[in-house]
C-alpha cells in the first residue's frame, strides 16, 4: 500500500493551472502507487507556507509533504526559513546528495539550491525547487526509491511506522 503525499507549490507566479513541476510530481507518485492526499499552490510568504505545512504536519493521513519552488536567494525566497522551524529532525544528506546529483546538469549553478527535508510529527518533509529539472531529479533519483519499501538496505518507507517514538 502506498503513502498519502500532500504537494504544495509556491510561488507568485505559477497557478495550479500551468505548474509543470507539480504536474510532474503528482503523476510520479501516483505512478509508484502513492496517494496524492492534497495539493494547493501557496505564495512566496513564510507564514502562509508555515500555515499549509503545519496543517497537513498534523493531519494522522499524511506521510510525506512535498514543496516545490521558493528555495532560491532573491528575497522572496523564503521556503527553507518557514520550514526549517517545523522539522523534529533534518535529513541532512538529502541536500547534499541532490546538490551532487544536480551539478551533473546544471554545474555551479547548484550551490544555489537551498532545498531540505526533515522530518515533522512523525511525517516527512520534502522541500524542493520549483523547476520542473530539479523536481524531476529529486523524484526519480532519490525520493521514489526512499518512498519504496522494496529499496535495500533501507528506505524512509520503512520506518514510518517508528518515527514517533
Amino acid at each position: 500500500m502506498g503513502l498519502s503525499i500532500a504537494l504544495l507549490t509556491i510561488s507568485d507566479t505559477r497557478s495550479l493551472a500551468d505548474d509543470a513541476s507539480g504536474d510532474h510530481l503528482q503523476n510520479s507518485l501516483e505512478a509508484a502507487g502513492h496517494r496524492l492526499k492534497e495539493r494547493a499552490l501557496c505564495p512566496d510568504d513564510r507564514y502562509r507556507i508555515r500555515a499549509e505545512l503545519s496543517r497537513w504536519i498534523a493531519d494522522a493521513d499524511v506521510d510525506v509533504v512535498i514543496s516545490s519552488g521558493g528555495t532560491g536567494l532573491t528575497g522572496r525566497d523564503g521556503t527553507p526559513e518557514a520550514v526549517a522551524p517545523l522539522l523534529d529532525k533534518t535529513i541532512d544528506g538529502f541536500g547534499e546528495l541532490f546538490r551532487v546529483l544536480s551539478f551533473q546538469s546544471i554545474g555551479t549553478s547548484t550551490l544555489q539550491s537551498r532545498c531540505l527535508a526533515g522530518v515533522a510529527n512523525g511525517t516527512f518533509v520534502f522541500v524542493l525547487p520549483g523547476s520542473l529539472d530539479a523536481v524531476t531529479t529529486a523524484w526519480d533519483r532519490l525520493i521514489r526509491a526512499q518512498l519504496d519499501p522494496q529499496t535495500r538496505p533501507c528506505n524512509l518507507a520503512q520506518l514510518r511506522t517508528r518515527l514517533r517514538e
